[in-house]
């Protein structure tokens, strides 16, 4: 589940935990948990590693070590916290980092669907993905560059993670909402005015998102490194609320499977 807000809330609370640290060894407790390189070559490899700073590209957090990068992708129901090692473990525990300083760096995934990757280069695992929807160089010139002549719904290409890095479902959905347009539009049937919306509603929408810490669902699956929730739940306009009245005009929230996940949706502001 974590996206882009999410995933840049964590990466903040990384870099304040972790940057200066020594790894002074790994416990890999779910060995698929490493998607490279093997795993013994990762725990031999990452022991003695510096902490140079982390950051977030996409839905990876991005570790700089001294030597090479550790990326991580929680996928849907992965966790990081930073506590000390005498600590009770907990379920679900796929990594264990140890630090110099008697701290843990821990990495929780319920459904195992979680990765890491220690290579010399980024691109390695992120060269594929678009662009940063919040960086300055994403102007509204390069995002309608990029729409070109994309013919697919609009629903689908927010979550191409190709067309724009980042985006999921929650923010799909509530970037839709705020640019009034409806999910099964195609990208080829907007003006100049929808494309300016659209854009517009991307960055206010996510930078809202990182502002309020991410949102936790009613499941709990998400927290930040030290186990707080995030509070943008509180303000999602469509996001889950199926049947609920819309908060602009009124009307029920409707929800709609497109490409094999949940749309939600106001008829009335999205037309």
């Amino acid at each position: 589940m974590p996206e882009l807000p999410e995933v840049e809330t964590v990466a903040r609370g990384l870099h304040r935990a972790l940057v200066g640290q020594t790894i002074t060894g790994v416990a890999v407790h779910w060995p698929r948990t490493v998607a490279v390189p093997a795993v013994d070559e990762f725990r031999g490899r990452i022991a003695g590693r510096q902490v140079r700073s982390v950051s977030r590209r996409g839905k990876y957090l991005v570790v700089r070590l001294d030597q090479g990068y550790l990326l991580i992708h929680l996928k849907m129901s992965g966790r990081l916290h930073v506590v000390p090692a005498q600590s009770p473990p907990g379920r679900h525990l796929r990594a264990c980092f140890d630090l110099e300083d008697g701290r843990q760096l821990r990495f929780y995934d319920a459904r195992k669907f979680g990765r890491l990757y220690l290579v010399a280069d980024p691109a390695e695992v992120t060269g594929g993905l678009g662009p940063e929807p919040l960086a300055e160089a994403f102007t509204l010139e390069e995002f309608v560059r990029r729409l070109g002549r994309r013919t697919g719904r609009l629903k689908p290409l927010l979550l191409d993670q190709s067309f724009l890095a980042g985006v999921g479902n929650i923010y799909a959905d509530e970037v839709l909402f705020a640019a009034r347009l409806h999910p099964l539009r195609r990208a080829d049937s907007l003006g100049p005015d929808e494309r300016a919306r659209l854009y517009e509603a991307i960055r206010t929408v996510l930078a809202q998102a990182v502002a309020g810490g991410g949102t936790t669902l009613e499941d709990g699956g998400y927290a930040d490194v030290e186990g707080r929730p995030g509070s943008y739940q509180e303000q999602v306009a469509v996001y889950g609320r199926a049947g609920a009245p819309c908060r602009a005009c009124g009307t029920p929230i409707e929800r709609l499977v497109i490409g094999g996940r949940s749309s939600h949706f106001c008829p009335g502001c999205q037309k």
